[in-house]
């Protein structure tokens, strides 16, 4: 049972949660039940935010009837067109739920409002409103964002939100004197917390000047609060909390309640204690434990079955919860098997009398397909797939012709398959020489451009893991190829850090897979990590990064002589780097800068972001590096603030760079 309780974060098991936060020194309003987040102990740019002082966002509230803002989170009103109006209108969200404590209140307003790209203002808005308030205030921000987190607001919103904090610090001391402190601790409770992950630190940091506050924040973090002993309960007490029911204890009045109704029947009592929890969004709880107390114990399932259905039925239980409540006990299921060797057959069965009965949606068991279960829904279908992709990857690895791997992929007309393709792949690569491996990471970063999604890609990789060591048996190394795949698909933006957190959550804990991911992370986080994994198997494409940069300054030295865009453009793509093309991006503008007529090198950006070759990111990357560098290009041109202002003006329309881009006064 204890790998039960491991099997999902208490964070994450209440982040759709009905709390309430009490706002004063005694119990909360209306009766409703205050919990308290508990973690399970174990991850270049200004705009404007902080700025604006208390008084402000008090003329913002005005400024907004609040008839306006029922109406808009009713679906009467049109959706924030501007980030200046998602800020206007969230404001009141944030000086409501400082007065109420009502965390679903404020779920339920902020879905509402709508605009999810601009969900990381809230973020913002949130924290720096908090800041400049009392401990209380702090502690509901903190818990606030804890409830939001996975249904409401995305880890990139919540982190691209603190990274914005970061980068406005300067102008926040200037209202908060003790600002950098204060964000600190906010920063090392959304680590405790589990909504930031470490990684983040690292992030963060490569993206702030050297000197900068943002960076004094951050030794912060790590030296006073993430490296201090017990430092998540230090964190966690330092503004005295203001919740006093926690997971564990919400956690033991589930299982009371459930006790109770096996032993009594009385499922109208079960129903009233469940509806006095009030905690809504933590029933996929009892959906868990429900369904472990049915396969425990054969003869309570009728009861079990009755209760779950009904309470379905009379919607008590909602079916994203009922679904929720399932997934979490799938993903346990296999630690259930050392106390119940039946666990796989009678989950089996009570998934399908679920389905059957309609208190189940019949998508949930097409959900989180695994190798296994695509093999035992169409084994024949899958051991083809494999066949054919073997002599495809084969075939590959002697031509080293990508689109045409391309188009016999797409010939086998199955991308529901599309992760088992990335086993195989890199599977095959792992007990071949380097230029194999070279050409299968090549070949993955092609993949992701034209035809594999995020989701395939880490389904894909999550088998390797899951498999690594039956693949140890085969091949010695496999561990360390394995993370050196893993690395290398992040430097090449085929995957971004944090879905190596969501991967290494899927993974049982202290298994090979899981130590993979981990070995994974410490060869990102080494120096030069880039360079060096860029050019972990030497050969194909990975030659050193000097050769590198000079291959890109003669491709743009031909096309600025009256190449042609297209032939540019499959340079680039040739190059083999698509981690490396911010160094494209700077010395694109750079050279425009030196040059009177720069119409050409612009066509040549626009064009590489609009065929997806040059992403935001990296677009983005370039222009930072270049700003970066202004006070020495001033030296050789002398008007380079005005050019490289009116570039980001232009970027900025054009849709080449992040929100968060600082642009130059």
């Amino acid at each position: 049972m204890a790998a039960e309780e491991g099997a999902m974060s208490p964070t994450r098991m209440l982040a759709e949660g009905h709390l309430r936060v009490a706002t004063g020194g005694g119990a909360p309003a209306d009766g409703g039940i205050a919990v308290r987040h508990l973690p399970h102990h174990h991850p270049a740019k200004k705009d404007g935010v902080g700025r604006k002082t208390e008084q402000d966002n008090h003329e913002d509230v005005d400024s907004l009837p609040s008839q306006e803002l029922k109406k808009l989170a009713n679906g009467n009103n049109k959706v924030p067109g501007t980030s200046d109006d998602y800020k206007r209108l969230v404001v009141p969200i944030v000086e409501e739920y400082f007065s109420t404590g009502d965390v679903e209140l404020a779920a339920c307003e902020l879905r509402g409002v709508g605009s999810d790209q601009f969900q990381h203002y809230f973020v913002k808005k949130l924290i720096s409103m908090a800041m400049d308030r009392h401990d209380k205030e702090k502690e509901m921000a903190s818990v606030l964002l804890s409830s939001l987190y996975a249904d409401v607001l995305s880890s990139y919103m919540i982190s691209e939100g603190f990274i914005m904090l970061l980068e406005s610090i300067e102008d926040l001391t200037v209202d908060i004197p003790d600002a950098v402190d204060i964000l600190a601790v906010f920063i090392a409770r959304a680590v405790v917390d589990e909504i930031l992950p470490p990684v983040f630190l690292a992030r963060a940091r490569a993206l702030l000047p050297e000197f900068s506050k943002g960076i004094q924040v951050l030794q912060i973090v790590e030296k006073s609060y993430l490296s201090a002993p017990h430092h998540a309960e230090l964190v966690e007490r330092k503004w005295g909390g203001s919740t006093h029911f926690t997971v564990e204890e919400a956690k033991k009045r589930i299982q009371g309640i459930l006790r109770e109704y096996i032993e009594s029947g009385d499922i109208d009592e079960a129903f009233r204690c469940i509806r006095e929890l009030s905690l809504p969004f933590f029933h996929h709880e009892i959906v868990k434990r429900a369904l472990t107390y049915g396969m425990e114990n054969i003869s309570s399932q009728p009861l079990i079955l009755k209760l779950l259905k009904e309470a379905a039925a009379g919607c008590l239980i909602s079916s994203n919860q009922m679904s929720k409540g399932f997934s979490r006990l799938a993903e346990s299921v296999d630690d259930l098997s050392l106390d119940i060797p039946s666990a796989k057959d009678l989950f089996e069965k009570l998934v399908s009398t679920a389905i059957s009965e309609g208190w189940l949606d019949a998508s949930f068991s097409k959900s989180a397909v695994s190798e296994e279960e695509m093999q035992n829904t169409s084994a024949e279908k899958v051991k083809r797939f494999k066949e054919e992709s073997g002599h495809i990857i084969h075939e590959y690895f002697l031509s080293d012709d990508v689109p045409e791997l391309i188009r016999s992929l797409e010939e086998l007309s199955a991308p529901e398959y599309n992760p088992i393709f990335l086993k195989k792949l890199v599977t095959l690569a792992m007990d071949r020489k380097n230029r194999e491996k070279e050409m299968a990471s090549v070949l993955l970063s092609s993949l992701s451009l034209e035809l594999f999604s995020i989701d395939d890609i880490m389904k894909g990789f999550i088998m390797l893991l899951q498999s690594a060591e039956d693949t140890a048996l085969d091949i010695v190394d496999a561990p360390s190829e394995l993370a050196l795949f893993l690395a290398r698909a992040v430097i090449d933006e085929v995957l971004i850090p944090l879905n190596l957190d969501e991967i290494s959550s899927r993974l049982r804990p202290n298994s090979s897979g899981s130590q993979t991911v981990q070995m994974a992370r410490s060869l990102l986080s080494a120096r030069h990590s880039g360079e060096r994994i860029l050019r972990c198997w030497g050969g194909g494409t990975g030659w050193a990064v000097e050769d590198a940069k000079d291959k890109i300054t003669k491709l743009l030295e031909e096309y600025n002589t009256g190449g042609d865009l297209g032939e540019a453009c499959r340079c680039i793509r040739d190059l083999g780097m698509p981690f490396f093309n911010h160094e494209v991006v700077k010395k694109a503008l750079v050279m425009a800068m030196e040059k009177q007529d720069d119409a050409s090198i612009l066509a040549l950006l626009q064009e590489c972001f609009g065929e997806g070759l040059i992403t935001i990111n990296q677009m983005t990357k370039g222009f930072t590096r270049v700003k970066d560098g202004l006070d020495d290009l001033v030296l050789d041109i002398p008007n380079v603030q005005e050019k490289f202002g009116a570039y980001v003006e232009l970027a900025t329309g054009r849709g080449w760079l992040l929100l968060t881009f600082a642009s130059v006064p």
